[in-house]
């Protein structure tokens, strides 16, 4: 199976000769992030991360995502942290899209490369390490698992997306399509995280408009996206929140394919407390 290409952001600040005027644009159904906006000056350190800085590109926030968070992790050679996660409630998937990190769970470390892949459930336990010679960038999605009673955990997984064949979804001919790293019919799951991929001239043909909180981050390629009543320009490194039921659609121009790695949470009900109770 062919390899994939990733963006990933390198920091730094724009040229003092650029102009102010950008794509950046943040409302109460959407935002986008345009990939200019990942500069030094935004980082963060994280606890108990050593030669570690984070983009935090969502967080829980009233008017903004509510059921996640979402980073983009930059560890340099020797870095990482043999504590990584401090909250024993949250789950998370991590995403590699530059360098190489090696994950330690139960004892068992898992090397991931780019389009490394993993699920790694709460109160866990794991450890990570840039053990490799080059700086390692990926994408660190974090929620609070919602635990079903009669439902056990998922256990941890660990994948490569190229060693998955994308599913085409319906009546598409091939030209949308999703990898899906956990299965679908799985309900002791309570988020996805995949990669859709639109071949050049596909579309999502009508403004889905769901109850599912999406981040969406563009892997590869460019596109036109229906947000709410705008239409907007993406590109490869840029970045889309978008609210539960916010109106999306999407056209991809070419001239190469167009691919973003998706959260969305699913699985559970709908919370009922503070409406008149």
């Amino acid at each position: 199976m062919a390899q994939r290409t990733y963006y990933a952001p390198k920091g730094g600040l724009p040229p003092q000769r650029d102009l102010i005027t950008d794509r950046a644009v943040f409302t109460e159904a959407y935002a986008v992030i345009p990939r200019r906006e990942f500069s030094d000056i935004v980082t963060s350190c994280l606890p108990f991360w050593e030669k570690t800085r984070a983009w935090i590109i969502a967080r829980p926030l009233s008017g903004f995502a509510e059921t996640f968070s979402q980073y983009i992790m930059e560890v340099q050679p020797g870095g990482g942290s043999a504590r990584p996660e401090t909250d024993a409630g949250a789950e998370g998937v991590l995403f590699v899209v530059e360098g190489e990190v090696t994950v330690t769970l139960g004892g068992k470390a898992h090397r991931l490369v780019p389009g490394g892949y993993a699920f790694l459930p709460p109160a866990s336990g794991w450890s990570l390490r840039n053990e490799g010679a080059a700086t390692a960038r990926f994408h660190w999605i974090r929620k609070a698992y919602e635990a079903v009673e009669g439902l056990a955990a998922p256990e941890p997984i660990f994948a490569n997306e190229n060693d998955i064949a994308p599913n085409p979804m319906p009546d598409t001919d091939g030209g949308w399509a999703t990898t899906r790293f956990v299965d679908p019919a799985d309900l002791r799951h309570d988020m996805h995280v995949t990669i859709v991929t639109l071949k050049p001239g596909a579309v999502i043909p009508f403004p889905e408009t769901h109850v599912m909180e999406h981040g969406l981050y563009v892997l590869e390629g460019k596109a036109v996206y229906r947000l709410n009543q705008d239409w907007v320009e993406v590109e490869a490194g840029d970045y889309m929140w978008l609210r539960a039921f916010c109106p999306q659609a999407c056209y991809a121009g070419g001239p190469g394919n167009f691919r973003y790695l998706l959260y969305k949470d699913v699985n559970r009900h709908a919370k009922l407390g503070g409406f008149g109770r």
